[in-house]
């Protein structure tokens, strides 16, 4: 791998330990909402949170850069607050990489929730344990595998987005040239060894940071806490 192609490796780095730092802190509470609500807007929430997992990254890439241009109210509020623009920015990477990537770190959470149950958290509180403390101590330890699985999925599904990032970000040296963008760019212009080395570099840390998922699961099957 050339010296050149460490920008968009340390830029994508950046890039999926933001999104996945910043996911998390907002799927944890949205995950056990969706867990335990009875409400009937839940499947409405449900589809809304997966709708990247059906809709084409362009599409979604699309609505995206509309929404983030300065001429849109969210964009312009961004603009008006900051001085800077959202598209072809690396804020407007990481907010768009959120979307793509929220049901990988959503439905997970979700799942190790509902399978915990109530039970483990009626004893906590028996135990007049406070509603903070029977999360942190009780429901995330014993929800380690679905922690782990979505924070894995997070960083890897962000480290390879090329669609969303691509319509929003461009393809700007030093500000939003991921790797993915950087593969394409060299397959583009006939400069296949680079591609190669890059793409081996992603497929050799997919299926490292996927065994490492798979191993902990089952050295672990109950939790960490278990």
């Amino acid at each position: 791998m050339t010296l050149p192609e460490l920008g968009p490796l340390w830029l994508t780095l950046q890039l999926g330990l933001v999104v996945t730092l910043a996911l998390l802190a907002l799927a944890l509470p949205l995950a056990w909402w969706l867990a335990h609500t009875r409400t009937r807007a839940k499947p409405l929430v449900e589809a809304v949170t997966a709708l990247p997992l059906v809709l084409p990254p362009t599409v979604l890439g699309f609505y995206l850069l509309i929404t983030f241009s300065p001429r849109a109210p969210f964009g312009g509020a961004y603009l008006a607050l900051t001085g800077e623009t959202l598209t072809f920015s690396f804020t407007g990477l990481v907010l768009a990489s959120m979307v793509y990537s929220l049901p990988f770190a959503v439905q997970p959470l979700q799942a190790a929730f509902e399978t915990l149950g109530r039970a483990p958290m009626e004893a906590a509180a028996c135990l007049r344990a406070r509603p903070l403390d029977r999360f942190f101590t009780v429901a995330l330890p014993l929800s380690a595998r679905g922690v782990l699985t979505a924070t894995v999925l997070t960083f890897a599904h962000t480290l390879g987005e090329f669609g969303v990032v691509l319509m929003v970000g461009g393809n700007i040296p030093g500000r939003t040239k991921v790797i993915s963008i950087a593969i394409y760019e060299h397959v583009e212009t006939i400069r296949l060894a680079e591609a190669h080395a890059l793409s081996a570099l992603m497929l050799v840390a997919s299926f490292a940071m996927l065994l490492a998922v798979y191993s902990l699961n089952r050295r672990f099957p109950q939790g960490w806490g278990a």
